[in-house]
């Protein structure tokens, strides 16, 4: 059976490059949220100690002044979380946190600075190493000794080429035995003529794979009118995003140049000699263990239209939409200040101005520094993150767990002074203008929206938005100490960049309305992913926006009074249209029918839909009850996302626990039992210092994409630890609950 890490594999990384002393890195987060991993190189350690949120972070294991016992009451379990997240907090307000699980983002990071020439320190070079090292798959199976496509997933050749190549820029030797094995892995999955198309443009950008050998993507394409159905600016805005960058350098065919490493991979990567290899014949070559999306025959179709198209393309017009979307690339580096939407597409972004306007360049260099906000240290090396951090959606869930458990509803002044503080970090994340660049860059509005990361990121997200506007009402209306940062004016944008959101079934999509038709996934060309082309309505986002819309109205009932009737009356369908048979609602953000199963029964909670008075909301639970585990918890895995079937893991999990306790009590299950052993099982699973230790994967996206949200063991069980006891007693009593 295969595992992650051994001390042979560590052995091989020893003998290469030196591990860095883990107790001089210190986290340094920004007021405005942006993270950046420092090392000490002084003698004298001149940044001083490290901060309590640094050393857990690299799993150093902070001590607690007092150990604490939550003495089998949920209030006290409640309470000890709370002190615990009190102590990891930033200084900015927020809480910053690993946003981890892909294992392809690193390796882009090293290929980019290596055909640009940017510099990486040595004790980022080393830590790298050792992420990768310390994720390297092991045991006998030879077709299973490389990377995978995320963390703790079998070996893929996306994972193995692309990481092996990262292994061999940073500098390790080709003969070194974990490389040896990789490439054993990598060539018994045929080698990386099958990569998929993402990992051909890095090996082909890279020059050790040949631009004839990936599938067109013209950037003429977007001289289309953009009112026609398939044109790019359609497309779901993490899809296009990636693609505009793309097709500069693929129509480019951008290259550096060959040099001994690079000459020597040409050798190692394959199954046969460079020379040898029909390269048109691979465009569409790829590993049945990479391939979640096979192409479409439309696709199919297409693709062979444009081969005959690159040969006849005019290069007038391959100028010009060149020119094109190189716009559109500055366009997106001014709106978001080079943080951009995700790191793929800012690394390709980065070779886009690097081949436009040189090395040298003003943008060049932003890019450059930019780079630390993805960069996150572990006490297992340092990685590319799947974004700038989750610092909003974070601190939203912490927050909304304090004040609904009661934990912020206190005399404590350092208790008050985290929620101020956060309160705080709220009001200066909000987006109060429209991107520069709003309409040519085809962006939705933003004014009045909250991000998932940080407001220099600058995205609208639906779900983010409605949580964060949740959060503020309740933190400014629920607890007499704290300032009104967020004004009446202020919290009606972010109503209406809600009511922006909503498509014509009643659900909220992610960013931004559907734009285009369904029938764009046939030209998903991306292998990897599925369901990418298009911005659907999801259940996690339109119960996320019908709460907050009901809060809101609870709050503010003057505005928008009708409009918001129509808009939750038409939530409410969508949240009944995607029930399944079984009860259950598949989740598209988190794992996974578990997750929003919780949403699906919240939302119609809303309407008063309850265990008692509705047969969906009776499924809902009978779905989540016939799961429960013996010793009273969950454990959905997040293998359930790609089967699209619930499938459990090997033992129960905080968070999936606290998402099913979540989902009974909205729908007010009358018999308390199961859910009584569901929260002694969350509290049996509490540490002396006060916070939960739980290594499952909670995030999901795209079907195939692991999401890592740390911080999710405190803010679900901090809010499940004393909500049963709320909700029986009406906070009446704190006895009658102990377990």
């Amino acid at each position: 059976m295969s595992t992650v890490v051994n001390e042979a594999s560590r052995s091989d990384m020893n003998n290469r490059l030196a591990e860095t002393d883990i107790t001089r890195w210190h986290l340094d987060s920004s007021s405005r949220g942006q993270v950046a991993w420092t090392y000490d190189n002084s003698t004298e350690r001149e940044m001083g100690e490290q901060s309590f949120e640094t050393k857990y972070w690299l799993s150093i294991h902070p001590q607690s002044p007092i150990p604490l016992d939550n003495k089998g009451n949920p209030f006290e379990a409640a309470k000890n979380g709370f002190e615990f997240l009190k102590r990891l907090q930033s200084p900015g307000g927020h809480w910053s946190s690993e946003y981890g699980g892909p294992l392809f983002l690193t390796p882009g990071l090293v290929i980019t600075c290596y055909i640009t020439k940017t510099p990486l320190a040595a004790e980022v070079k080393a830590e790298l190493v050792r992420y990768l090292v310390n994720h390297q798959r092991q045991g006998n199976d030879t077709c299973d000794q490389g990377w995978g496509l995320n963390v703790s997933q079998k070996s893929t050749v996306l994972g193995t080429a692309l990481n092996y190549v990262a292994c061999r820029l940073l500098g390790m030797d080709a003969q070194v035995p974990m490389l040896s094995r990789a490439r054993t892995t990598l060539h018994a999955l045929g080698g990386a003529t099958c990569i998929p198309t993402w990992g051909k443009v890095w090996l082909s950008l890279l020059n050790v794979y040949d631009w004839e050998g990936v599938s067109p993507m013209p950037p003429e394409s977007w001289l289309f009118p953009s009112f026609l159905p398939f044109h790019p600016s359609r497309w779901w805005v993490h899809t296009r995003q990636v693609y505009i960058p793309m097709s500069y350098l693929a129509g480019k065919r951008i290259k550096t140049g060959l040099d001994p490493l690079t000459q020597s991979l040409r050798g190692e990567l394959y199954t046969q000699t460079y020379e040898s290899i029909d390269w048109f014949s691979c465009r569409t070559l790829i590993a049945q263990t990479d391939l979640l999306s096979p192409h479409h025959p439309a696709l199919k179709c297409i693709y062979s239209m444009l081969a005959y198209w690159e040969k006849i393309c005019p290069q007038t017009l391959r100028k010009m939409g060149l020119d094109h979307v190189y716009g559109l690339c500055a366009m997106e580096d001014d709106n978001t200040d080079f943080t951009h939407l995700g790191p793929i597409n800012k690394l390709f972004n980065f070779l886009v101005r690097w081949d436009r306007e040189g090395s040298d360049s003003e943008a060049v260099l932003k890019h450059q520094l930019g780079l630390s906000d993805y960069l996150w240290m572990t006490s297992k090396g340092m990685f590319m993150m799947a974004t700038n951090g989750s610092q909003l959606w974070d601190l939203v869930f912490i927050t909304q767990a304090a004040v609904e458990a009661g934990v912020a509803d206190t005399e404590d002044r350092s208790s008050q002074e985290t929620i101020v503080k956060a309160l705080g970090w709220l009001d200066k994340c909000q987006i109060m203008e429209n991107p520069k660049h709003y309409h040519s860059s085809h962006r939705h509005m933003a004014r009045g929206a909250w991000p998932f990361s940080t407001k220099k990121q600058s995205y609208t997200v639906s779900d983010c938005t409605a949580e964060a506007l949740k959060s503020v009402i309740l933190i400014q209306q629920k607890l007499a100490y704290t300032p009104k940062l967020v004004t009446k004016d202020r919290i009606y944008m972010a109503i209406e960049v809600i009511l922006s959101l909503q498509n014509s079934d009643g659900g909220f999509s992610s960013y931004e309305p559907t734009r285009g038709p369904q029938w764009l996934e046939w030209l998903n060309p991306s292998e990897l992913f599925s369901n990418v082309m298009v911005d659907y309505s999801y259940t996690e986002c339109t119960t996320a926006c019908l709460t907050a819309m009901s809060v809101f109205k609870a709050h503010y009932p003057e505005f928008q009074t009708s409009k918001i009737k129509q808009a939750m009356e038409s939530a409410i369908k969508f949240i009944h249209s995607t029930q399944k048979e079984d009860g259950s609602w598949y989740g598209s953000w988190g794992v996974c029918f578990t997750y929003a199963t919780m949403f699906g029964l919240e939302g119609l909670s809303v309407n008063q839909e309850s265990y008692e008075n509705s047969i969906r909301a009776q499924r809902g639970c009978h779905f989540l009850l016939d799961r429960q585990r013996i010793d009273g918890g969950w454990s959905e895995s997040f293998e359930s996302c790609g089967q699209k079937v619930y499938i459990q893991d090997t033992e129960s999990q905080v968070v999936q626990t606290s998402w099913a306790i979540s989902a009974l009590l909205a729908a007010k299950y009358p018999d308390y039992r199961p859910i009584k052993r569901a929260c002694k099982f969350l509290m049996d699973k509490q540490k002396p210092s006060g916070d939960w230790e739980d290594h499952s994967i909670a995030g999901s996206s795209n079907g195939s994409i692991i999401v890592t949200y740390p911080l999710f063991n405190f803010s679900w069980c901090v809010f499940i630890s004393f909500y049963p006891l709320r909700a029986k007693t009406k906070r009446d009593s704190l006895t009658g609950f102990e377990l």
